[in-house]
Formats: C-alpha cells, sequence, structure tokens
C-alpha cells in the first residue's frame, strides 16, 4: 500500500527501540503528519509521559536516538519535536520509486480487509410507486459508492434492493387505477413512474383527506396485496413492475447496478415470518399483551423511555417492522433460503448480471446472496426501527456488529435550484415531500445539469464532435450528482444547488474532473508513452514530493473509508489529489524543458496521478474525460 510501507516501517523499528527500552504494548499511532510535523508523525511520547514521568519531549527524545541508529530504508532521519511528537522524514528517491512504480500496477489502492468474506450491501429500497427523487439519490449513491469501496478493500459484496410492493403507497396507486379510473397508459410520453407519482399517487391521497370513508378500500386492497393469488395482487405485480424498470432505467444511468432484487411480496408469501416469529418466542425476545392500549399484541419491549413495539397486531396480522424482521435474518443467513432466483428481464449496463428472487422453482436457480455482515442504508428517520432490528440480529447470531444501519439525513434544495426546477420556495431550503408532490425527480436534475454542461463544453470546444460532448455532458452531470452525494458527512442535511455543483473551482466533480483533463492534455502533448525507467532522485521540489505523497494515501484512505464506512473519506481524497496536482502545476513546467531526464520524471508523475485519480474516481462512480 506505498505510503503505508513507510507507517510499517516505523512502526516495526519503533517496537524494537521500545522493547529494548523493556516497553511493552504500548498501542501508540503512526500517521502522516501534519505540515510541519515531518513526513510521518507518532503520539507514542504521550503515552510513556505517565510512566517513564518525563515530559513528552524529553522521551521523544530518546526514542528518536534510538531509532536513528536502527536498520531503515524509506527513513532518513526522526527528530523529536519540541511539542512531543516523534517525527520522521522519508528517504524520497526511494519512497518516489515505491510509490510510482506501484500506481501503475491494477492492484493499486487494493486493501485486504475482507479476505474475500460475504457482505451484504442493501440500498435504494424505493417503494415502487414513483420515480425516484433527489433524495432518494443520496441513498442509491452511499450504497453503491461502500459496495464499490468494499469490494476493492476484498470483501465478496452482494448488493440487494428491496421491492416493496405490498405496502400502503402501492397500494395508494392500485386505487387510483382501479377505483378512480386513472389510465394505465401516462400522457404525452410521460414515463410511467413518473406518472404514477405525480398524477395517480398524489391525486389519490388527496381525495383520502377530502373522504375518510375511502380508508376503507384502501385497506381492502392492503389486504388483497398480502393474498398473492388474488387479481388485484396480479394487477399491482404488472403496475410495480413498470415502475421499478423505470426506476432501474434511473439508477443505471447514474452508474448504479446491483446483484439481486428481493420482493416484500414473496418474503410474505414464502413463510419465512411463522419461522422467525416462533424463533422470537422460544428466544423471549417479543411478549404478548393481555390488557392495556396493546392488548391481544405480541410486543417488543422498549429499552427505558422507549415505547413498547408492536409487532402483530390483536387481529393477528403483521406490522410494518415484521416485515423486516425475516428479511434481516435471511441477509445474514439465519434461515434456510425459500427464494429460486431468475435472471431480471432488462440487461443491466456493463453486462453485469442482475437476479430476482421467485417462490417459482420452474426453469430458476440457486444462488447465495446473504452475507456474514449486512449493511443497511436507510434514512436516519428509521433508526428506532433499526435500532430494533439491529438489536434482535446481534441476539441471533450472537455476534456484536454483523447488523449496520447506515443512516443518513435527508437532502434539501436551495431557493434558487428549487425555483429554476419550478417548485414553489419559502426560505434558503426546500423541503421534498413525495405524497404531497412536492419533489424532484432524479430525471429532471440529471437533464438539467447535462444541458447545463452541453452548453458549457460547446462553447469551451467548438471543434468538439456532437457526440463526444454528450459523453462529455453525460460524465459531468451523473459525476455532478453522485459527488453531492458523499462528499458531506452522513449525518448533515445536504443543500443540493445546481449552479455551485457545476463549478470548476472549489470541492466538485467538475473541478476534480476538469484536473484530471488537464493531466490528459500534457501526456497528449507529449507525444510519447511514459514509463517508471526513470530518474525519481530528480523529483525534489515541495509540490512534485507532496503529490507522489499524496499518490501513495490511495491505499490507507481506501482502508479508512472501508473501516468507517465513509464514502467522505474517498471523496476528500480525490479532491485533494486534484488540488496537489493543480499545485504542482502551476510551479513546475512539465514539457519543454531542457533537462530531458526531469522531463521524464515529470511525466510519469502526471501519469501517476491520471492513473490514480480515475481509479479513487471510480470508486465514486464517477468517470474521468479526456476533454472538457
Amino acid at each position: 500500500m506505498t505510503f503505508q510501507s513507510i507507517l510499517d516501517e516505523i512502526k516495526n523499528n519503533l517496537n524494537k527501540v521500545l522493547s529494548e527500552m523493556s516497553l511493552f504494548d504500548i498501542d501508540f499511532s503512526v500517521e502522516p503528519a501534519k505540515p510541519g510535523f515531518g513526513d510521518v508523525s507518532s503520539n507514542v511520547s504521550y503515552l510513556l509521559a505517565k510512566q517513564l514521568k518525563k515530559n513528552p519531549a524529553q522521551i521523544a527524545q530518546l526514542i528518536s536516538e534510538g531509532y536513528n541508529k536502527t536498520q531503515h530504508t524509506l527513513v532518513l532521519k526522526s527528530e523529536a519535536h519540541s511539542s512531543g511528537y516523534l517525527n520522521f522524514f522519508a528517504n524520497w528517491d526511494r519512497l518516489c520509486q515505491l510509490i510510482l512504480s506501484e500506481s501503475h500496477l491494477d492492484t493499486f489502492g487494493f486493501v485486504e480487509l475482507g479476505k474475500q468474506s460475504p457482505i451484504v450491501v442493501e440500498h435504494t429500497s424505493v417503494n415502487p410507486n414513483k420515480a425516484l427523487h433527489i433524495g432518494h439519490i443520496r441513498n442509491i449513491i452511499i450504497g453503491d459508492t461502500v459496495s464499490r469501496i468494499l469490494r476493492k478493500a476484498d470483501y465478496k459484496v452482494n448488493v440487494l434492493n428491496y421491492i416493496d410492493d405490498s405496502g400502503l403507497q402501492v397500494a395508494d396507486i392500485i386505487v387510483g387505477f382501479t377505483h378512480f379510473g386513472f389510465d394505465q397508459e401516462p400522457p404525452n410520453d410521460k414515463k410511467f413512474d413518473h406518472y404514477c407519482g405525480d398524477d395517480v399517487y398524489v391525486k389519490t391521497t388527496q381525495k383520502y383527506e377530502e373522504d375518510f370513508s375511502l380508508e376503507e378500500i384502501r385497506k381492502n386492497v392492503l389486504k388483497e396485496l398480502e393474498n398473492g393469488s388474488s387479481e388485484t395482487a396480479k394487477f399491482a405485480d404488472i403496475i410495480t413492475r413498470k415502475v421499478l424498470a423505470n426506476q432501474l432505467e434511473t439508477c443505471w444511468n447514474l452508474s448504479v447496478t446491483y446483484d439481486c432484487l428481493n420482493f416484500e411480496s414473496q418474503i410474505i408469501r414464502s413463510g419465512l415470518w411463522s419461522k422467525i416469529f416462533e424463533k422470537l418466542k422460544e428466544m423471549k425476545l417479543v411478549e404478548f399483551e393481555n390488557d392495556g392500549k396493546n392488548a391481544g399484541c405480541w410486543v417488543i419491549r422498549g429499552d427505558g423511555k422507549e415505547e413498547d413495539k408492536v409487532i402483530v397486531r390483536s387481529n393477528g396480522t403483521a406490522t410494518y417492522i415484521a416485515k423486516d424482521i425475516p428479511y434481516a435474518a435471511w441477509k445474514l443467513g439465519l434461515l434456510d433460503d425459500p427464494f429460486h432466483y431468475e435472471k431480471y428481464p432488462i440487461e443491466q449496463p456493463n453486462d453485469q448480471k442482475l437476479w430476482q428472487t421467485t417462490l417459482n422453482d420452474s426453469g430458476s436457480t440457486e444462488h447465495d446472496f446473504t452475507g456474514q455482515k449486512v449493511i443497511t442504508v436507510i434514512d436516519s428517520r428509521q433508526a428506532r426501527l433499526q435500532k430494533i432490528i439491529t438489536d434482535l440480529m446481534t441476539k441471533f447470531k450472537s455476534v456484536p456488529d454483523t447488523y449496520v444501519h447506515l443512516g443518513y439525513e435527508s437532502v434539501t434544495l436551495s431557493s434558487d435550484t428549487a425555483k429554476t426546477l419550478g417548485l414553489e420556495t419559502e426560505g434558503k431550503q426546500t423541503q421534498m415531500s413525495g405524497r404531497k408532490g412536492l419533489y424532484v425527480s432524479a430525471d429532471s436534475v440529471y437533464d438539467l445539469l447535462k444541458e447545463k454542461t452541453i452548453q458549457e463544453t460547446a462553447k469551451r470546444n467548438p471543434d468538439m464532435r456532437s457526440e463526444d460532448i454528450e459523453t462529455v455532458a453525460h460524465n459531468v452531470a451523473v459525476g455532478t450528482i453522485r459527488y453531492e452525494m458523499i462528499k458531506y458527512d452522513l449525518d448533515k442535511i445536504i443543500t443540493f444547488d445546481l449552479t455551485k455543483s457545476l463549478s470548476l473551482e472549489g470541492d466538485t466533480a467538475p473541478y476534480i474532473q476538469y484536473t484530471h483533463a488537464r493531466a490528459s492534455r500534457i501526456l497528449e502533448k507529449s507525444g510519447r508513452s511514459t514509463s517508471i525507467d526513470v530518474d525519481f532522485s530528480l523529483l525534489i521540489e515541495k509540490s512534485e514530493l507532496d503529490l507522489v505523497k499524496t499518490i501513495g494515501l490511495f491505499g490507507i484512505s481506501v482502508k479508512d473509508s472501508a473501516n468507517n464506512l465513509s464514502p467522505k473519506v474517498i471523496a476528500r481524497y480525490c479532491y485533494d489529489l486534484a488540488v496537489s496536482f493543480n499545485s504542482f502545476y502551476e510551479h513546475n513546467k512539465v514539457l519543454g524543458i531542457e533537462n530531458k531526464k526531469l522531463e521524464d520524471a515529470r511525466l510519469c508523475l502526471v501519469n501517476s496521478f491520471k492513473l490514480t485519480i480515475e481509479r479513487s474516481l471510480d470508486l465514486l462512480g464517477i468517470a474521468t474525460p479526456d476533454r472538457m
């Protein structure tokens, strides 16, 4: 892992020095240094202050003297800093050669964390009754990016999309079609998912508010949905499959793919619930309530001041959470798999196979989409329900952290963006609501970003072919959406702004993509292929070494991101890498210099940057155009 090599060397030698001082089992850190603290620093002196009864600066001096006597390849020297930190200075001749050579390997950045252990990442899971809006997209991009990062960290990742095709929101559009006369064909070539969400769903829910007696129709339809043989259920299957196909088109357009689609209707009819319910009772994880407001119900007791959660109503019907429990257990492989699998009828991009569950064993095949660990991407408003499921799964499996709720906050629109997209707005942010029809579809955001990019690209590149402009615009629009969804901490609300997100300056996807295009242009102008057979000792300028160091941090960033399930880490790394390259470009001439050996070394550095930014952006699902 390139820069990790110097960290490992320092850690090993520090342990040797400490053992000679009869100091053992000290859990110190060795990390890339902040500016002014060498290339690597360690906090070991602080951890020994109490034990040795000396101040950290004195201890750092003592250890530094011992360290400089050890055998070291990638370190020139160690120094004690007056703050108490122990600082190390790299042998950049050797480290440059190591980092830039490894950056040309296909395995660069790969981290052996998972050792091919199976892990499930479930994301998207949008009700198939409407088009995906920009709020859903945060879930989808987080899940897809985490999946990519975990694969880079050597996990065998199974990506699942849970299709809630038997819930209330589906019942609402079925009521609209069967009782309120909505045509099954959308008007004016409108996408079917947009039609269902904008027209059928919104107008049907409005009718409920006008006439409360319609609630009985809704309940009856919901009950019929759970009966797989009913005509209502068969009709709903046709409608929801059409909506799902459109939703998947949106996801695929954003470079998101899946391994398996799991349908709630099949989970209900599979018999999984009865099996898990018996297990819950055996383990005394649920209790029957004899009196009070939950009389006749089976409940999960709340922790502390939390209310008890009903999982089976007094009429014997299971609640929403009861559907999630058997599915969670199935994902962990705790129950025999009742499903068969068949290929989804529409091909995903890049020929990646997509399977779907079925209860019909005719012509189907067997697969294992379970994992030793499960990550479920669901917004933070579902935290209480997810905590209940997480606690239950931990008790079932007796292993902590096997079921993880990866929560995130909502997406709002800036007032300018909301106005551009035709929404009424108050204040600086606009909240979205699918039920009220106050949302902006992901398709419309993509279309607008793409159109703006087409205009700008054509202006900057008057000689570029229209089909090439189209490709660049698509890649920039997708990159912009994806980057804006993951560059923030997951617990921060996003305010999405169309204009700012397309800027070629600052922390945006176009800025990073443009930097890649700049590197591509340099290599193209050189007119020759680059080589790693160069004199690395010629790279001595600070901006050169800073770029080499940032390139070398790729694997460390992947490891950090995978361990913390934080896609932001890779987004931040991509931005830092682009900033580092632009600083190098500003301070150093690459082409047309008299020293051809130096030119070769700098071209090698440019190519290493290009390869690394391509790989790191690929983890974010972002393409790298050669021209913009």
